[in-house]
């Protein structure tokens, strides 16, 4: 018996991706990038301007399911430069403070990758929630 799941596809990608499923209690979400609706880059060249990008979107797809950032217990940051990310970690860390607040109950990873889906991207989120 296969797990019921609810999905939302949303944005330039939805006829191929799933931006978020549900099943049972767990919300996962496909990494997000920061672009628009129409699919291109919001702020290129700016790592702080895509993650708080990037963190719009995920706020906007996790509503879908009746959830907000508050639902979020996991997250990985994938970014193209992590000396780049390690340089503007307390731009980074404040960015997140403002959004799952200063103690968040939140594990995080990140990792350096070669390359995301467009070259102009410099950061991919991909979070867990349980609702």
């Amino acid at each position: 018996m296969s797990p019921e799941k609810q999905e939302v596809r949303k944005g330039p990608f939805a006829r191929f991706i799933a931006d978020g499923v549900r099943s049972g209690d767990v919300v996962t979400l496909s990494g997000q990038v920061s672009i628009d609706a129409k699919g291109a880059v919001v702020a290129p060249g700016d790592l702080v301007g895509q993650t708080r990008q990037v963190y719009g979107l995920i706020g906007g797809i996790l509503s879908e399911f009746g959830a907000t950032m508050e639902n979020v217990v996991d997250e990985m940051w994938l970014v193209t430069d992590i000396a780049d990310a390690m340089a503007k970690s307390r731009e980074m860390f404040a960015l997140r403070g403002e959004v799952y607040g200063e103690r968040a109950a939140v594990s995080q990873t990140m990792v350096q990758v070669g390359g995301l889906v467009m070259p102009e991207l410099l950061i991919e989120i991909k979070v867990i929630a349980r609702v």
